[in-house]
């Protein structure tokens, strides 16, 4: 068990879990068994399973966690093959990020006040529409808790990915661009994933969508604080 206090072991089970969840996801092809989120059973159950405490997982972890950061940036490859639709498209696709990221941000902090949430857990839902690592800076910034925004992070990318699809079928929206945007302002990087699948013009936009979702969300923290001081 020498091992187990070291960075290396969270690391390790970290792409174990990883592995066999997307072994387990291809094999039984339901949309729900995600592989992030069969990874995160997996690595829970374990660390319960054995008592070792997070903080001692984390030491490995935190190292995959940094690593988000730079993965996000490699979803501008896409975007730039598609560069000419941006520019064709510039003031409908920011009017889109822009309404589809206040949406989001207004709409949890509106109906928890209504239902009367707690602060803490308003502030760490706020910023769940944005990629992991700025969710994380929002969440601490407005004095939430970050290890619950990172859950609600997932769940919002997972909800994306499962029924993101058919919410736009129902809504009969068929133009790639429209979403591509839909799916990467509401589902960030999940949520391209789906996109990605669905076509190249809807991953690019929907990876378009994810930077620029997070850069509304950062400036729109200043207002939200000063809101949540004056409520």
């Amino acid at each position: 068990m020498q091992y187990v206090d070291t960075p290396l072991f969270g690391v390790g089970i970290s792409i174990l879990a990883y592995t066999l969840s997307s072994y387990i996801a291809k094999r039984v092809r339901i949309k729900i068994l995600n592989p992030l989120l069969l990874t995160m059973i997996f690595i829970v159950s374990l660390l319960l399973l054995f008592n070792i405490d997070y903080d001692v997982y984390n030491k490995g972890g935190h190292l995959i966690t940094f690593f988000l950061g730079p993965a996000t940036v490699v979803l501008a490859v896409p975007l730039y093959k598609q560069i000419h639709l941006l520019k064709a498209n510039f003031f409908p696709i920011l009017i889109g990020i822009l309404s589809g990221s206040i949406a989001g941000i207004l709409s949890i902090f509106v109906l928890g006040r209504i239902l009367g949430l707690d602060l803490i857990l308003i502030s760490s839902l706020i910023p769940k529409s944005t990629t992991t690592p700025i969710a994380m800076e929002i969440s601490t910034l407005l004095g939430g808790n970050s290890s619950l925004t990172v859950t609600f992070v997932v769940i919002t990318g997972l909800s994306g990915y499962i029924i993101g699809e058919k919410v736009l079928e129902v809504f009969k929206i068929k133009d790639p661009i429209a979403r591509g945007i839909a799916l990467g302002t509401s589902a960030h990087a999940l949520g391209t994933a789906k996109a990605m699948e669905m076509g190249e013009v809807e991953g690019a936009m929907s990876s378009l969508s994810i930077g620029l979702a997070g850069i509304v969300t950062v400036f729109l923290v200043p207002v939200l604080l000063w809101i949540i001081e004056i409520i």
